[in-house]
């Protein structure tokens, strides 16, 4: 190959996001049909834009979220529904009860700890890029000694986390 690769007519990287998207639908999917029982020790942590087109979620969030905000399913969720080109699902914050909506191109990374799988995602939308924001400081998260999640002391299954950075 030359160091002068041409352009490409066909859109790889864009039929490869999409497909890897698809997973996440896939796997949700499992567990609707599992009766939204988690397998084992599985969880997820899913991070999505919080201002990407399609997007609902509560006012409240979106102001703490102006950007992204990752949620966990594992414990205390409900009303999991699968589509073909987003979920919903109900979670609580802050004993706060509330409806998600995601489409999956608004996910920028899907995380399995229990495995150890995890999938990022580039933003599908140009105006989906990073906006600036101040730090909330509340994304830090609390591990026992042995580096597992904790839950949270308000009862809450939300946990953003960072996962760019080291701890």
């Amino acid at each position: 190959m030359s160091d002068d690769t041409p352009d490409s007519l066909i859109p790889y990287d864009a039929i490869v996001q999409e497909a890897l998207r698809a997973v996440v639908g896939r796997v949700l999917g499992e567990i609707v049909s599992a009766g939204s029982e988690l397998p084992g020790a599985h969880h997820f942590y899913i991070t999505f834009k919080t201002h990407a087109p399609g997007v609902s979620v509560p006012n409240s969030l979106r102001e703490r979220f102006p950007d992204e905000m990752t949620i966990v399913l594992q414990n205390k969720f409900w009303d999991l529904r699968v589509e073909d080109e987003l979920f919903s699902v109900g979670l609580s914050f802050n004993q706060i009860p509330a409806e998600l909506v995601v489409p999956y191109a608004a996910i920028t990374q899907f995380v399995d700890p229990a495995v150890d799988f995890g999938l990022q995602f580039q933003a599908t939308v140009a105006d989906m890029a990073p906006t600036p924001t101040d730090d909330p400081g509340n994304d830090e998260v609390e591990r026992d000694a042995s580096g597992v999640v904790k839950d949270s002391d308000d009862g809450s299954n939300v946990v953003t986390v960072d996962f760019g950075r080291k701890k």
